[in-house]
């Protein structure tokens, strides 16, 4: 088994071979062992690829390759690629999640990086923001929108995640915090059940 592994050809991953333009305006350094720091005009972020990838920067351009054996070449060099073009797009255009509030007194409030939200409990709760990601409330939103932004997309989506699990949407009314464009499956109460028997 393990010479039949050792023998497969290296495969490339139709992903990974594809290279990553770098825009205008970002700097990237590609240091030993993998190691890229990136800047732009949202923020500056670091990656270190996996041993088996070495990156090779020509122009403006970026390209991945794997030395591991048989499939987990493709593998590794498409999931380096991912994670590489995802912090590319972060600094240069940044990411943005935006959260949702509908119930009876729901609000938000962001003052620096520490959100408070009025959530039907008996007391406000506070969430502090992790370094390098930002929120604000729409002015036209009247407290019912959360707007957060981050170059690093993981950051983002953990925060956003977090925020939504301290009030998850409920089936009946519908109500507590969800992203914005989420469909919400509904279900009947007992008195629409019972309307229609």
């Amino acid at each position: 088994m393990s010479s039949v592994a050792q023998t497969e050809p290296k495969r490339l991953s139709r992903v990974g071979k594809r290279p990553i333009v770098v825009p205008k305006g970002v700097t990237i350094n590609v240091g030993a062992n993998g190691h890229v720091d990136l800047q732009g005009p949202k923020g500056k972020l670091a990656f270190d690829a996996p041993p088996t990838v070495t990156l090779k920067k020509d122009g403006d351009k970026l390209f991945l390759e794997s030395s591991a054996a048989g499939r987990d070449a493709a593998r590794m060099q498409g999931l380096a690629r991912a994670l590489l073009a995802s912090r590319v797009k972060g600094v240069a255009e940044g990411f943005e999640r935006s959260l949702e509030l509908v119930g009876t007194g729901y609000r938000c409030e962001v003052k620096g990086t520490v959100v408070t939200l009025s959530l039907g409990f008996s007391h406000p709760t506070s969430v502090q923001l992790p370094p390098g990601v930002s929120g604000n409330v729409p002015p036209d939103s009247k407290g019912t929108m959360l707007v957060l932004t981050s170059a690093d997309k993981a950051a983002l989506g953990q925060i956003a995640a977090s925020i939504r699990d301290l009030r998850p949407p409920e089936p009946y009314g519908g109500k507590g915090i969800r992203y914005r464009g989420e469909q919400i499956r509904r279900k009947a109460g007992k008195a629409a059940k019972g309307k229609t028997k």
